[in-house]
């Protein structure tokens, strides 16, 4: 008996993409790969460092898609784990892409353990909606209660640039951070269908396209909420159509940003984060 072929959207091959680091420190002070997994078009490239000599800065570790974008129904997981007294930054090479969906959702799911003493600064380039895109992203974190976690995540709705619009799709995105197993902080976003009406309502973006948060989690996290406000009073955000805003609780600092358009939201986080962590932004922001 002859069997009916199958509908296209069973047919259609789907990327499964995950990377998984562990990272050591080594005696002399450098933190070093201790051990890591790829698969699918998910990879990671591990820059030579540019420290002086006599200094030991931290780890750079920059995550590549060999795909070009995510398309629907596609999963990609990331997984780091930081052993004692390791110090990571971890990015990406370009902004991720995902494109119109016909239906399946697609996955980014990312999950990262620190251990006494790490510290981690999460910095990936933006992240681009097309319109009909419809996204699932999880990110979780364990980490010691010494440990120190800085990151930050942009989200844009259509490229402005050349005159996109993200009217329909989906969009979940759900934070849950621990610290020595306690859930200290849970933030979850969503919408659906109807997507630029929503992001117009005063309440939800106020007509912005560009969205993003810095979240840092430290010991002296509260003591750097004025060192943070003046620093958005220092980024130009006013005369870029930006709005910026700082506040601070349990152990942790929030930054929120709402541009227009993600050029002048980039320049103004690109600002912030480089005065705040006292260093440039990783190589490949500059490219």
């Amino acid at each position: 008996m002859q069997q009916s072929p199958l509908p296209d959207a069973l047919r259609r091959q789907r990327s499964i993409g995950h990377v998984a680091l562990s990272v050591a420190r080594m005696p002399g002070g450098a933190t070093r790969t201790a051990d890591l997994a790829e698969s699918g078009p998910l990879r990671l490239r591990l820059p030579r460092p540019e420290h002086g000599r006599g200094r030991i800065g931290p780890m750079e570790a920059v995550l590549l898609n060999s795909a070009g974008g995510i398309a629907c129904g596609d999963r990609f997981t990331v997984e780091a784990r930081l052993g004692p007294g390791t110090d990571l930054v971890l990015t990406t090479t370009a902004a991720e892409k995902i494109y119109r969906s016909d239906g399946p959702v697609t996955r980014l799911d990312v999950a990262l353990t620190l251990e006494a003493e790490a510290a981690l600064a999460w910095l990936p380039q933006e992240t681009i909606l097309f319109d009909g895109a419809r996204l699932a992203r999880s990110f979780s974190a364990e980490i010691a209660p010494d440990a120190r976690l800085t990151l930050f995540e942009a989200l844009v709705f259509g490229r402005a640039a050349k005159g996109e619009v993200m009217r329909d799709g989906a969009l979940a995105d759900s934070w849950r951070l621990r610290r020595a197993g306690r859930l200290v902080y849970a933030d979850t976003f969503r919408l659906e269908a109807d997507i630029s009406e929503r992001l117009a309502k005063r309440a939800v973006a106020g007509g912005a396209r560009a969205m993003a948060t810095l979240l840092h989690l430290a010991p002296d996290a509260e003591s750097r909420l004025d060192q943070a406000r003046d620093l958005i009073a220092a980024s130009g955000c006013e005369a870029l159509s930006v709005e910026a805003g700082a506040s601070a609780w349990n152990g942790m600092l929030s930054l929120r940003l709402l541009g227009p358009e993600i050029g002048p939201l980039r320049l103004v986080a690109s600002r912030i984060l480089e005065g705040f962590r006292g260093r440039p932004l990783p190589r490949v922001w500059q490219t």
